[in-house]
């Protein structure tokens, strides 16, 4: 942990300054050549490799670590997902669940997290973080809701803190989603059991010298529940883009709303006495309404020897979530429910230049950055309510979050079979909180450095090695930053600002079969603090400091050039460092994950495929006595072309009806006639039943 000063303030401002002059002499530049990061590092000294080409573009000599990698649209538009959210699934070891309603954020779980809605995974959609800090449900929250999947043109993937160009919440990984800036026509309508329909147009077309995008989508969901979910989704997009591969802009704007009615945990004994069904509810009024508006422009400019980036994007986002994970714990007679609730303002900007040098006859590849991001929140509540209508405040608060990155990253080509990537990160933050409570407002601001390094072996026999070492952190929530007292007028202590986290791999990527790309990678993490789910708070608190490690093993095979077969196998031990053995375990910490995968595209005309999905048991308490059962679904896809141009795709999920839990957590919790203290519990929300959807698909 690193104290800010003003001098480093300075210093970001002047880069600030350097960076906007560069853009704005960047502008005068003419088309040129070969843009400086387009290539592997060392592309030009190191010897040629025969690619896998595939829907995976990890070809050796792409890649800076074995567990990095780009996962490209046409993989993407093969599988079929329930959620949205989902897409996160296609990086390797990733588990995506929900625990309510569709229109909240997913929970993500991944390399020995219960990442709860993002706050170790960054996420990016077309440079604008999806994270948000501070936020009224939890911190990091990632809710990728407002995504239309047809316009991914790829996912970028990297698992630990070992890239300069990442920062907040990138400890166990981050996933940056690139947008297309061109498609063809296409619109379709899927229609699907309990009340599910969809409608997507989107298209584009040359427009004053440019491309001008569209994409509406339209979703109604009522799901399994006994209570209807009712969903009401909303996404439309606007882009303009010009330019090539040498020089370009984009503009983008995007807006989606949502509200729903959810479903949350219940109780195991309320299911098992046969006072609800399976899929039940305690509190029927549960559920949300979330909106996100954003505006973005993205800019690009090459030479021969240098590249450089520019963008900048302004949100507003909204959310109002009502949940009920006690029931009637705290108040027996009005129920537990809570609104959480927030109105945010966000703007940043990402600036970077790119250039090829040599040093010493040492052919090298350097970056330097800058990146900006403000987050006004007001306000940003938590209030006791009833049936959806307030009946108290907890908390009310108006916050400030402000924060400046600079990073320098080289790779330097040492030999045609070694090379080295050498960054350096400084994030400075500030926090401005203004409570309902006097003892709580306050200001405060700190920043952290943070290292990077890694040796780039080979290629020897198609075989590429790697040594990764980095530090990262994840920024905890401003209110518990500036806090003093907590609710109920207790002194509190505040919480450390930056938790800083340290992570090793040692990994390699080959090649050595044809058709096969295999990648294994051993990994250890040091978090200096967690973030721990309190399920009667619906809230999260930090704890102590823990060690993760664990083993991935990554398999694309192309047996034939219209056949594809996944096998990705993950494993991970989670320990608090400072608690005795009997009690160390971190609640909700994912220890197996495997997914299995056959993909059939263009066999005259048919294509399809079928995924599964095993997501292992977790502890759910620290000494290990309870523990949540395991969970493996099957996907199944069928599509068949109509016409060269129209297509019936028939998609099955939870192919064998399994009757499993998406998310288990052990917390207590008290239903009418029991006695005060409530009832230690396994609270479970469960899969959903065996479900089909057909979609008609034409391209125009």
């Amino acid at each position: 942990m690193h104290t800010t000063r003003h001098g480093a303030v300075r210093a970001a401002g002047r880069l600030a300054a350097l960076l906007a002059a560069q853009l704005a002499a960047q502008l005068g530049f003419s088309g040129a050549q070969a843009a400086p990061g387009d290539e592997a590092p060392g592309a030009a000294s190191a010897p040629q490799v025969v690619a896998v080409i595939g829907h995976y573009d990890n070809a050796i000599g792409t890649s800076d670590a074995a567990s990095q990698g780009r996962i490209t649209s046409s993989l993407i538009a093969s599988r079929p997902a329930l959620r949205t959210g989902e897409l996160l699934e296609f990086v390797p070891g990733m588990i995506v669940t929900q625990h309510s309603g569709d229109g909240k954020a997913n929970q993500y779980f991944l390399r020995g997290f219960n990442l709860d809605h993002g706050t170790d995974f960054a996420t990016f959609v077309d440079g604008m973080p999806v994270n948000m800090r501070s936020h009224a449900h939890g911190q990091g929250y990632s809710d990728l809701n407002f995504l239309i999947p047809e316009l991914v043109q790829r996912i970028d993937y990297q698992k630990g803190a070992y890239f300069a160009d990442t920062g907040d919440f990138a400890s166990a990984g981050a996933a940056r989603i690139r947008l297309a800036d061109t498609l063809p026509g296409m619109a379709s309508i899927t229609l699907g059991g309990n009340g599910y329909r969809r409608a997507v147009v989107a298209n584009s077309s040359g427009y004053a010298g440019g491309n001008l995008l569209y994409a509406l989508e339209a979703n109604h969901n009522d799901g399994p529940w006994d209570v209807p979910e009712g969903v009401r989704k909303y996404s439309a997009v606007l882009r303009y883009s010009a330019g090539g591969a040498d020089q370009g802009y984009s503009i983008t704007g995007m807006a989606y709303r949502n509200r729903w009615r959810a479903t949350d945990q219940v109780p195991q004994r309320a299911l098992d006495s046969g006072l609800i069904s399976r899929f039940g509810t305690l509190d029927a009024s549960d559920g949300g309404i979330s909106s996100r508006y954003s505006l973005s422009y993205a800019l690009h400019r090459r030479n021969a020897d240098s590249r450089f980036e520019f963008s900048a994007y302004a949100l507003h986002s909204s959310l109002d979530l009502y949940s009920n994970f006690s029931y009637l714990l705290e108040n027996p007679e009005q129920g537990d429910q809570f609104q959480q609730s927030e109105r945010r303002n966000v703007m940043g900007a990402d600036a970077s230049n790119t250039w090829l040098h040599e040093a010493g006859g040492i052919a090298m590849r350097s970056k330097l950055g800058l990146q900006v991001r403000y987050d006004k929140v007001s306000p940003l509540g938590l209030y006791t309510t009833t049936a959806r209508a307030r009946t108290g405040t907890i908390r009310e608060d108006r916050l400030d979050e402000g924060s400046a990155a600079l990073y320098a990253e080289n790779v330097a080509n040492w030999l045609p079979t070694f090379r080295t990537v050498a960054g350096l990160r400084y994030d400075a933050y500030r926090f401005k909180v203004g409570s309902d409570m006097a003892g709580n407002s306050g200001k405060a601001s700190s920043g952290i450095v943070s290292p990077k390094l890694s040796l780039i072996f080979g290629p020897w026999a198609r075989t590429e090695y790697f040594l990764n070492f980095g530090k990262g952190f994840h920024s905890n929530d401003a209110r518990g930053v500036t806090q003093t007292r907590l609710a109920d007028g207790a002194a509190a202590q505040p919480v450390t600002p930056l938790a800083a986290t340290r992570g090793y791999e040692a990994g390699l990527r080959s090649e050595l079969l044809p058709g096969l790309q295999s990648s294994l990678a051993l990994w250890k993490m040091d978090s200096a603090s967690e973030l721990v789910y309190v399920g009667d708070a619906g809230e999260t608190e930090a704890s102590g400091a823990s060690r993760r490690s664990g083993i991935e093993w990554n398999n694309h095979y192309i047996a034939r050039p219209w056949l594809l077969f996944d096998l990705d196998l993950a494993t991970s031990r989670a320990r608090y460092r400072d608690a005795p053995a009997t009690e160390n375990r971190i609640s909700g910490a994912l220890e197996r994950a495997a997914s299995f995968g056959v993909t059939v595209t263009d066999l005259q005309r048919w294509s399809g495929g079928l995924q599964v999905r095993y997501f292992g048991p977790r502890p759910l308490t620290a000494d290990n006595s309870v523990r949540s059962a395991s969970t493996a679904l099957a996907y199944a896809r069928l599509a068949y072309k109509l016409a060269p141009s129209t297509a019936l795709t028939l998609d099955v999920f939870n192919l064998l009806d399994k009757k499993a839990s998406d998310i288990e957590y052990y917390y207590a919790s008290r239903l009418r006639g029991e006695a005060a203290g409530g009832v230690e519990d396994r609270h479970i929300h469960p899969v959903e039943p065996r479900t089909v959807r057909l979609t008609l698909t034409h391209r125009f």
